[in-house]
């Protein structure tokens, strides 16, 4: 491998990319990684189904269903990742021997996601939980015009919040605390007014106090199931909304768009005024159908986009997907391990290089050699990283997913 590795490294060094600042930079860089994967959005509420827009397709065997089996597999997930790595929690995720309302969620009930971080040396992000909840009345939450419905999801999202400082303040890092809401109606609504201005006054309740070490953002969404008309937070009203209120940033989630839009073209844009750039990544098929992240274009794109802006610092890079239809640890991996293979791609890029040919008009150039770098030996670069972050470098990590599958999920089935 050394000997591939040596070549490659020679093949990018000759277009100027420094590889072992490449690596670094790879290496340093945390993903936050989902729990939800794990066992398809349930959380240990014992709830029924999901309910709220979304949506967990397939039954795979040996789904986690409870805080021991949900740890375990996140372990052999993350064993077989390079690289830092921080774990995204909901609400719904505490642990606890009584029954809690959301609105009374206290730090006390996730010490043992503290406990499991510490030991494992990962941050934690965290997250508002509006979906599969009675109090979730008519598809609305934050924006109800009952006042009881909305001030509940008002104390349930300032509660959240302090869940999040409570993670920063115990593990020493900054939680991103996510505030996404399903809110919206099915057919063509007589108000739209109404049901946004009511968000814009339970948002400036629930940022009112503040909190060290709580990165605050809030996520829009195109539609959801049964909110295909109208949805009360979109991009607009968030974008909007953030940049009047200093400290809140606007997070993208890469499948709450439209089919034909792509969030790579908006990254600079956001980056004109903001400073700092909070993602979702997700692959959406037809609609935001979550479905586990490839190596496609649009995620090399993406990733270029963070490196060529000088945003890999600003960027807050999380995961969303949840596929209950393959191995769940799988998913975990592969959707991990693609995110740093784009960023690694585009941190191998000869980016002052097409800049200049770009500003020079320089065009036949550019297209040149923005087509020969895309069969540089990449492949070779990535093997040598993940033997230094001692992880397998090639598809032999899925022997171990086999070997756990036979051995643990299998005795999960009842």
């Amino acid at each position: 491998m050394d000997t591939v590795y040596s070549q490659a490294k020679k093949r990018y060094e000759t277009l100027g990319v420094n590889v072992d600042a490449a690596l670094k930079s790879l290496s340093e860089k945390p993903i936050s990684i989902h729990c939800w994967q794990g066992d398809d959005i349930t959380g240990f509420e014992g709830g029924g189904s999901l309910s709220g827009g979304i949506q967990a397709t397939g039954n795979y065997p040996g789904k986690a269903t409870t805080p021991e089996e949900l740890m375990m597999d996140f372990d052999k997930a993350i064993s077989l990742i390079g690289g830092k790595k921080r774990i995204n929690l909901h609400t719904t995720y505490a642990i606890a021997d009584e029954k809690i309302e959301r609105d009374n969620i206290q730090p006390r009930h996730f010490s043992a996601w503290v406990d499991y971080a510490k030991s494992r040396g990962l941050g934690v992000d965290f997250n508002a939980t509006f979906f599969s909840h009675p109090m979730m009345r008519d598809n609305l939450t934050l924006s109800s015009p009952v006042e009881e419905v909305r001030s509940y999801w008002v104390r349930h999202a300032i509660q959240s919040r302090r869940i999040a400082a409570y993670f920063a303040k115990e593990l020493g890092t900054p939680a991103m605390n996510d505030i996404w809401v399903p809110d919206g109606y099915k057919d063509i609504p007589a108000d739209r007014l109404g049901p946004r201005l009511r968000l814009k006054q339970s948002l400036d309740e629930i940022f009112e106090e503040k909190l060290d070490g709580v990165i605050d953002v809030v996520e829009c969404k195109l539609f959801g199931i049964g909110m295909e008309a109208f949805t009360v937070g979109s991009n607009e009203f968030y974008i909007a909304y953030c940049a009047s209120r200093p400290g809140v940033y606007n997070l993208m989630d890469t499948g709450h768009y439209h089919p034909t839009e792509t969030v790579s073209d908006k990254i600079s844009s956001m980056l004109c005024y903001f400073d700092k750039l909070p993602l979702h990544v997700s692959r959406p098929i037809r609609w935001d159908s979550d479905h586990v992240v490839r190596l496609d274009d649009e995620l090399r794109e993406l990733a270029c986009e963070i490196v060529r802006n000088h945003a890999f610092d600003k960027a807050l890079i999380g995961l969303d997907f949840f596929d209950a239809a393959i191995n769940r640890i799988a998913a975990w991996v592969i959707g991990t391990r693609n995110m740093q293979k784009a960023l690694l791609y585009a941190l191998l890029q000869p980016n002052d290089r097409l800049k200049s040919l770009q500003d020079n008009n320089e065009f036949t150039e550019l297209m040149m050699l923005q087509e020969e770098i895309k069969t540089l030996p990449f492949g070779a670069v990535w093997e040598f990283w993940c033997s230094q972050e001692g992880v397998p470098p090639d598809e032999g990590w899925f022997d171990q997913i086999k070997a756990y599958e036979k051995e643990v999920l299998a005795n999960r089935i009842k």
